[in-house]
């Protein structure tokens, strides 16, 4: 518990989580509904505009909220943890903290449970900031507000969990595998935007073996899990139907018992420095 308060207060005064954070919310309200409420205003005909507008009602919340996690927001997750754990091999201070004799895996705990925390922070203020809103926008338009069960609410809150920890985890596994935090992002961010773009894009029309291959990609499951909880898979980024929603959590929840393993061998087996 003293590492996890430690590192939650390096999360706390580090400019850099906040400015994640601050991305993160910018790119949900402005793709969520800045963007759809410029079109609900410029549609041309009723139909369309009435589209438009259900799309950002309380009653949407949950696809809102998460439609762009599997991509965007994911990539912001994997910086976040390659920041926690690459930072302190660049800055020389991982040593110093196990001179203070805390066990590895019990650093390596604490950093876990804090990015578990922050992960879980990210997620709550993206979903209330996202409730603030459509409730701004059906109320400036008189529309009745029906919020989503309470239990789809908790669903939807926890797919979206899983999906942006499991990104965060493999940020700090690379981090841990490669000692640093640029490498690690530059990989991780090239990994969710370009490589399995492309095998899903171009690879899985073209070759059997990719097309299977693609089921079992992080981000493909982190799409289709979206898309299970009703998202849209026309024309959003990173949303799919490749797979449906149980087994895209069993092999979210598969990656991300791979990817903390990987680190904790890591960490405890190779030199620090």
């Amino acid at each position: 518990m003293a590492n996890f308060s430690a590192e939650v207060l390096k999360l706390y005064k580090r400019p850099a989580a906040w400015a994640l954070l601050l991305v993160a919310l910018a790119l949900s309200q402005v793709f969520n509904y800045l963007v759809p409420y410029a079109a609900y205003l410029s549609a041309e005909n009723d139909r369309m505009a009435e589209g438009i507008l259900a799309g950002m009602m309380p009653e949407n919340l949950i696809a809102s909220s998460i439609a762009g996690f599997p991509l965007f927001a994911g990539a912001l997750a994997l910086t976040l943890g390659a920041l926690l754990v690459g930072s302190e091999y660049g800055w020389g201070t991982l040593k110093t903290v196990l001179i203070q004799r805390p066990r590895r895996l019990s650093v390596f705990a604490g950093q876990l449970l804090a990015l578990a925390v922050a992960v879980f922070a990210i997620v709550l203020v993206v979903f209330a900031l996202g409730a603030l809103t459509s409730y701004a926008i059906a109320a400036s338009q008189s529309v009745a507000v029906d919020w989503p069960p309470l239990v789809d609410l908790a669903q939807g809150f926890a797919s979206g969990w899983l999906i942006l920890m499991t990104w965060c985890l493999l940020g700090a596994m690379l981090a841990f595998i490669f000692r640093g935090m640029a490498l690690p992002i530059g990989l991780g961010v090239v990994w969710i935007l370009g490589v399995e773009n492309l095998i899903t894009g171009v690879a899985a029309n073209l070759l059997d073996f990719a097309e299977t291959l693609e089921k079992g990609l992080p981000g493909v499951n982190a799409g289709s899990l979206v898309a299970a909880l009703g998202g849209s898979a026309d024309g959003t980024p990173g949303v799919n139907t490749v797979v449906d929603g149980t087994q895209a959590t069993l092999v979210l929840l598969a990656y991300a018992v791979v990817f903390i393993m990987v680190a904790a061998v890591s960490l405890h087996r190779r030199d620090v420095t």
